[in-house]
């Protein structure tokens, strides 16, 4: 795994652990009071639409640390 991807799997794991209702991907209709499947669809669009969102927070806080660590890195060479 490159080291960029493993940064941002610890941030994803990190932001995760900081969830409190965080839900999972429900099978065919399971855990739901309707049988609907329009339901189910939905609900599990907004759970990976959650998810999603985590990662992207990810990358974009591995892409900060990495322009402050570049700003900084050039900050000394001029110096």
């Amino acid at each position: 795994m490159s080291n960029r991807r493993q940064r941002i799997h610890e941030l994803v794991l990190t932001l995760l652990a900081q969830q409190k209702d965080l839900e999972l991907l429900a099978g065919e209709g399971t855990a739901l009071p309707s049988a609907d499947p329009g339901n189910w669809i939905e609900r599990n669009r907004r759970v990976v639409q959650r998810y999603q969102a985590l990662v992207r927070s990810a990358v974009t806080l591995d892409a900060l640390v990495d322009q402050e660590v570049n700003s900084g890195l050039q900050a000394q060479d001029v110096d």
